[in-house]
């Protein structure tokens, strides 16, 4: 029973870091990358629907990204999606393909992106933390019923302790990677 609570544990725990990087991919860092632009909602005949599922993303050269659409008469919402998304990008169509220059990030821009990772990161932090009260709860109702002795209990709390450390370490890392790409011009 406690080896099926710490797998929960660890499962939740790798879902939030994946989290943690879907939501670093999308960061700007001065270089087009199609993950900028993919989970913009653009307005498909009255539906929400991600560009990524309307549309071709790639990134011809550093400071470009070109969208493609599957149906051209599309152009104008994907355009306007991309527009009011407010991801600070300026799309231009030419009726077949929106071409988008990703700017050169300012300085200031720079130090306000990397507090913005860093208070992600901080929130991936007390997400692992929250994980770990719900399994040491776990713990504590199964110590309470009898199905756990005090010193496994004691050694329960102590892994659970030891996991949301390494996990902690990973998402330092993460954050550090991403500040360092983000300060590189």
């Amino acid at each position: 029973m406690p080896e099926q609570v710490r797998r929960e544990m660890v499962e939740h725990m790798k879902r939030t870091i994946d989290v943690l990087k879907e939501h670093l991919a999308k960061v700007q860092t001065g270089r087009a990358n199609p993950a900028m632009v993919e989970d913009v909602l653009v307005d498909y005949y009255g539906t929400r629907t991600p560009l990524k599922q309307l549309a071709t993303i790639s990134a011809p050269d550093a400071n470009l990204l070109v969208v493609q659409p599957f149906d051209k008469t599309q152009m104008a919402s994907v355009e306007k999606a991309v527009l009011s998304a407010d991801l600070g990008l300026n799309p231009s169509s030419d009726g077949n393909v929106l071409r988008i220059k990703v700017p050169k990030l300012s300085e200031e821009r720079r130090r306000e992106l990397s507090k913005v990772i860093k208070s992600r990161g901080e929130e991936t932090k007390v997400a692992l933390r929250n994980v770990r009260r719900e399994a040491n709860e776990k713990f504590d109702a199964m110590k309470k019923d009898g199905t756990l002795s005090e010193d496994e209990h004691r050694r329960q709390r102590e892994k659970t302790d030891e996991l949301v450390h390494e996990y902690s370490k990973t998402v330092d890392t993460l954050i550090e990677q991403k500040a360092k790409q983000i300060q590189t011009i």
